[in-house]
């Protein structure tokens, strides 16, 4: 269901489209891009392209991060191809800084410390944090997997099978994951609060 009709007479200002895809690649690792396009609907006078056109790109960036299963970054690539100044592009290389990094909890705060302010651009860290959610839900399945065999060997050790008994991460991170809601009660039973 869309969004209710706005109740004011408006003009559109400014456009900004995400763009987030998954792939699983043959080697076990998994590649995440991510594509930014802010637009306007006029033109306007900028002092380092000298001028940019109505639906013409004011930032046109790109980023694919190289993940392992554990969500460590083995390989990232960022590029501008437009920003309101000539500058921008210069910055993509220091993106190898989240080379190592691993997106979960505090992910942001990670990027921020090393890329944040002079050391980054704006637009890229900005989707680099974001683009964690759409790794996540790309490699769902492969960590459904990889935990199913982990299990399955534990058992065949004759071992208590890991984190069997370890509360999901996912528990409490937004409304539908309430530890006392529907969801929880049917997935984690175990860890649900809530009255029955």
């Amino acid at each position: 269901m869309p969004l209710s009709k706005a109740t004011s007479p408006r003009k559109l200002v400014h456009t900004r489209e995400y763009r987030f895809q998954g792939f699983e690649r043959e080697d076990g690792l998994f590649d995440i891009e991510g594509h930014i396009v802010d637009t306007k609907p006029y033109s306007f006078k900028n002092s380092f392209r000298g001028r940019i056109d109505a639906g013409e790109p004011i930032h046109e960036m790109w980023l694919r991060t190289t993940l392992d299963l554990d969500m460590t970054i083995q390989a990232i690539e960022a590029v501008t191809d437009n920003g309101p100044y000539r500058v921008c592009p210069a910055i993509t290389p220091n993106f190898q800084k989240a080379v190592g990094l691993k997106m979960g909890p505090g992910w942001r705060q990670r990027l921020k410390k090393v890329l944040g302010g002079t050391e980054g651009c704006t637009h890229l860290v900005e989707m680099l944090g974001h683009l964690a959610t759409a790794a996540y839900q790309s490699m769902w399945p492969a960590l459904e997997r990889r935990s199913a065999e982990r299990r399955k060997q534990a058992l065949a050790e004759g071992k208590e099978p890991s984190g069997q008994g370890e509360r999901p991460a996912l528990i409490d991170s937004c409304h539908a994951y309430a530890s006392d809601g529907e969801v929880v009660k049917d997935y984690w039973p175990q860890f649900y609060t809530g009255k029955d």
